[in-house]
């Protein structure tokens, strides 16, 4: 006997769907092809759903294109970087990019997408993606949409969850890459700066740099004082230590300063594209320093390729325990990991803030405690 759930609106009964739908929304991450063989496999095997997959975000829903999933089709699946679905972080339905008579406009298109999730019989949504995603996902529970969110994100930033699936391989990735870049710049006496992602957040750059044994670890929580940066590069060198490893997110910023954009945010609303503060900081350290410095821009590689071990298993359990969200009627939440269990929260409750790097948390004290500077002025 399914459990129902009294905390969602009063929406379908579970015992009354036929079918599902789900769709991947946002950036592309290892381990979303996971979570669409979780949903499907169990939704099919355990209740016997149909299971619609929805192209390219909530564009496939404006557009109404859809594929049949079947559990056929997921045989290997979870070790496939990106997802069969395809994605799309332009998307957003409440802020629909037209254009009429030569003018562009943005309209909220969600009540057009409503009435198509009522004709394609779509019972219950299943909304993958990260914060943008998530906001949408909850806009449209509030429409009365039965929806149930899986969080992504290799920023790792959903607050309510302690990790999301795809930020362990992007980790790795950075690593990798440092650990690659290690060897040539104590080679050449060098200072090599890698720029990783993260926008608002420096979960990425953080674990990665102490992972990688960085010099230098720099993110948007903590502006970085330039001089500060420079001394400590500078007392390396004194020391004997001739090269040095800067990881710097793409947020991260100086004192007083801001982001560097490689699209500038568009006067009405559109976001901008970060990109560029690598190279920023590798030119003053050049300065500042006199010592040869080179940079490399990680950028996509750290969102592509096959998952870890890790990202398959935790994005194989979010998607199973969608759908036993889905059969209890636990609609307007989001699964997520506390400890090592797989729960959930209201979907409203995991959108309220980022989950951002504490300046003075435990893994930051953890960096500085191995001589890595975050950025902060130098001490007298």
């Amino acid at each position: 006997m399914v459990k129902k759930s009294t905390d969602s609106k009063k929406m379908i009964d579970p015992e009354k769907i036929k079918r599902i739908a789900v769709l991947t929304g946002g950036g592309d991450c290892p381990g979303l092809n996971a979570v669409i063989k979780g949903l499907v496999r169990s939704s099919i095997s355990e209740y016997g759903w149909e299971v619609l997959g929805i192209y390219d975000g909530f564009d496939g829903l404006l557009e109404s294109r859809s594929m049949v999933l079947t559990s056929r089709m997921m045989s290997g699946l979870q070790l496939k970087g990106g997802t069969i679905l395809g994605t799309s972080n332009r998307g957003n339905p409440m802020r629909y990019p037209m254009r009429e008579n030569g003018k562009s406009f943005f309209k909220d298109v969600t009540g057009e997408i409503v009435t198509n999730i009522k004709r394609m019989k779509i019972d219950v949504l299943v909304a993958v993606g990260g914060d943008g995603t998530m906001k949408i996902a909850q806009a449209m529970y509030e429409k009365g949409v039965p929806v149930v969110g899986v969080p992504k994100t290799i920023d790792n930033d959903l607050d309510v969850t302690d990790v999301t699936f795809g930020f362990n391989t992007a980790v790795d990735c950075a690593t990798d890459a440092l650990d690659r870049l290690h060897t040539t710049a104590e080679s050449h006496h060098r200072v090599l700066v890698l720029e990783v992602m993260g926008r608002d957040c420096g979960w990425i750059a953080l674990e990665a740099g102490i992972a990688g044994g960085a010099d230098v670890i720099l993110f948007p929580e903590i502006p970085f004082d330039l001089n500060g940066i420079c001394s400590h590069i500078t007392d390396r060198k004194k020391r004997g230590k001739k090269f040095s490893i800067v990881v710097v997110a793409e947020g991260a910023f100086p004192e007083g300063g801001r982001k560097v954009y490689e699209k500038e945010p568009g006067a009405d609303g559109t976001p901008g594209r970060l990109g560029g503060i690598g190279r920023w900081v590798a030119e003053k350290i050049s300065l500042l320093t006199e010592m040869e410095t080179r940079v490399t821009v990680l950028g996509h590689i750290q969102r592509g390729g096959t998952p870890t071990t890790y990202d398959r298993i935790l994005a194989t359990r979010f998607g199973v325990e969608a759908a036993h969200l889905i059969a209890e009627g636990k609609y307007g939440r989001m699964v997520c990991l506390r400890g090592r269990e797989i729960e959930s929260a209201n979907i409203k409750t995991a959108v309220k803030k980022l989950k951002v790097v504490d300046p003075d948390g435990q893994m930051v004290r953890t960096a500085e405690s191995l001589g890595a500077s975050v950025g902060r002025p130098a001490k007298e």
